[in-house]
């Protein structure tokens, strides 16, 4: 089955490298399946680290995809109002088995129309604008709702892609992924949710992404406002 299978990841300037190769990785280990990575131009983008990511497909070379998956990061704030982006996510999603989003991704797909009347995930330090863009919020680290799955923050993009895997195919296939990437998590720390961390940590990771969360929020306004 997997032979015919089309998956797509977006990229784009300023994406969080791990939310969009944490899928990449899952995905490219299901056998015969056909990975891109989509943008609007074949130019290699800058992530939000010092590695450039090589699209392999524009917008208007890309298949039909059956699944599409929108990474998220800082990057997505200008994805919210970008109409190119969402108008081929709107395109793809028409024919696609699954769509799906890591982290602030959710809040592409929310811009583009594409979770209204669905319940999604995000990034915790998000979690206020999914509502603003008519998106039932889930606090779970991957949420299944029809055809609609989406994933929390950054790491959980393996979860999320392990989860497709299984839809897609079967249990077996994204166990056997799993056990091939050695993803057995055992943090050293219990810091990787705003329940569990330290009020400490909890506040200095707060006023670190104040400003940017500021601007983002004034961006999901405006998605809202054009979604209206």
């Amino acid at each position: 089955m997997s032979n015919s299978l089309q998956i797509g990841l977006l990229v784009f300037p300023l994406v969080t490298q791990l939310d969009m190769t944490g899928p990449l990785q899952v995905f490219s280990s299901l056998p015969g399946a056909k990975v891109h990575l989509v943008w609007k131009t074949l130019e290699p983008v800058q992530s939000d680290t010092p590695l450039r990511i090589p699209p392999t497909t524009t917008f208007a070379d890309c298949p039909q995809l059956d699944v599409i998956c929108v990474p998220g990061g800082y990057g997505t704030d200008d994805l919210l109002g970008d109409d190119e982006v969402l108008d081929f996510l709107r395109r793809q999603a028409e024919g696609a088995r699954f769509v799906t989003s890591v982290c602030t991704g959710s809040l592409v797909l929310a811009a583009a129309g594409l979770l209204k009347g669905y319940r999604a995930a995000t990034h915790w330090s998000a979690r206020e604008a999914l509502p603003l863009l008519g998106v039932e919020l889930s606090r779970e680290r991957v949420c299944v709702d029809r055809n609609r799955l989406t994933g929390g923050g950054v790491t959980a993009g393996i979860d999320l892609a392990l989860t497709v895997i299984a839809h897609l195919v079967d249990p077996t296939a994204a166990e056997t992924i799993q056990l091939r990437l050695e993803y057995n998590p055992q943090p050293p720390f219990n810091a990787g949710s705003p329940d569990t961390a330290s009020p400490a940590v909890l506040a200095i990771s707060q006023d670190r992404i104040k400003v940017a969360k500021q601007r983002r929020m004034e961006l999901v306004r405006q998605a809202a406002a054009r979604m209206q």
